[in-house]
């Protein structure tokens, strides 16, 4: 089995990647586990791909061990891209999900839907002890709701609709999320350059 750490103190993301990478020979640990819970990394990056390969390269460098980052955010068409990068601080440095839902809506009142288009988008990124690096990109397009709706998920998710099921990612549940979020699709392609990377090792 292969050690990888996950650069992220995100309990949710640590559990929804495990689930998305349950069939690979891979243990993923969390920074916790792997004697990190006090590293802090700052995203400056001014895209997904820059945040998202700083951090997994360097929990790489201080365990010398196989580190994987996800850089994710939602991007809303009316508002030229944001919150973007700043996703998860988009009401402060210690915001809350509640307080950045509350933040997107008041910036959209009176917003109709057909302009409340977005997408959320991930990066997930792996970086080897032996200096090989791999970034990969997913997205998934939806509409910014109106009101929160549903309980299950984290982040900007109560507000996210997907227009095939009508329904926001935290109402469909995390069986259907994790086969059609923009994580997901980015640990597919994930998942194909892993393959690759360890059948050319075999």
């Amino acid at each position: 089995m292969i050690r990888m750490i996950l650069a992220s103190q995100n309990k949710h993301k640590l559990e929804e990647i495990r689930d998305i990478l349950e069939d690979l020979n891979i243990d993923l640990i969390s920074m916790d586990e792997a004697g990190l819970g006090d590293l802090k990394i700052v995203e400056d990056g001014e895209t997904f791909e820059e945040n998202s390969m700083k951090k997994a390269v360097t929990v790489m460098e201080r365990t010398n061990t196989i580190a994987i980052a996800d850089d994710s955010g939602l991007s809303v068409d009316y508002l030229k891209g944001s919150p973007g990068v700043y996703s998860a601080r988009f009401a402060g440095e210690d915001a809350t999900d509640d307080d950045n839902n509350k933040k997107l809506l008041k910036m959209l009142d009176g917003v109709p839907t057909k302009e409340r288009s977005g997408k959320f988008v991930s990066v997930i990124s792996v970086a080897f002890p032996d200096g090989r690096k791999v970034s990969v990109r997913g997205e998934c397009n939806g509409v910014i709701g109106l009101e929160e709706k549903g309980t299950n998920g984290f982040g900007y998710d109560p507000l996210f609709i997907v227009p095939e099921y009508e329904k926001t990612f935290a109402e469909i549940g995390s069986e259907m999320k994790n086969r059609i979020s923009h994580r997901a699709k980015a640990l597919e392609k994930f998942r194909k350059e892993l393959k690759r990377i360890l059948g050319e090792e075999s």
